[in-house]
């Protein structure tokens, strides 16, 4: 499992004063209201930054930080993932789990036959859909209902699923 979770994506600068327009991954942009700091994700390292303002724009969350007060502080950041420490990710309800534990997982049949492996989780207005790549080759779209998806263990990395009529 993941140490991080990623709460955004850093887009594009907003203004002079180095605030940033950030494109949120997380279910519920007003989670950053309560964000204390972020750390951004240069590839080579974790920087911290404390989180001084947040406002909503469209679907963008437009963020100031404490230790950035002009665009040229912040322009290298364009592009950069938002984490947060696993431990200061919202409580989950029982069969939620964050899309950062799912990718990878080994998508198994019902009879214990390997299937592929979850490549991505789409989010649509009813219920996510997981993208599977199969060991066949292609992928497959299951959603992520109960009917489908019989168990998921991220501790194994092991999804179990169900392939209803006319999915495959």
């Amino acid at each position: 499992m993941e140490d991080f979770l990623k709460v955004g994506t850093i887009t594009t600068t907003h203004g002079v004063r180095g605030e940033v327009k950030v494109y949120p991954t997380t279910d519920d942009p007003e989670r950053f209201l309560d964000l204390k700091r972020v750390l951004v994700d240069t590839g080579k390292e974790m920087v911290p930054l404390t989180i001084k303002g947040v406002k909503f724009f469209k679907n963008l969350v437009i963020l100031k930080f404490t230790e950035i007060d002009n665009i040229n502080d912040v322009i290298n950041y364009k592009g950069m993932d938002l984490l947060i420490p696993r431990e200061e990710g919202v409580e989950l309800d029982e069969d939620e789990y964050y899309i950062a534990d799912l990718i990878g997982m080994e998508v198994y049949l019902e009879d214990g036959t390997r299937y592929g492996t979850l490549k991505d989780v789409m989010e649509t207005g009813a219920n996510d859909v997981y993208i599977v790549k199969k060991e066949s080759g292609g992928e497959i779209l299951l959603p992520a209902i109960h009917e489908c998806i019989l168990d998921v263990n991220p501790e194994e990395g092991k999804m179990t699923v169900h392939l209803m009529k006319g999915l495959e």
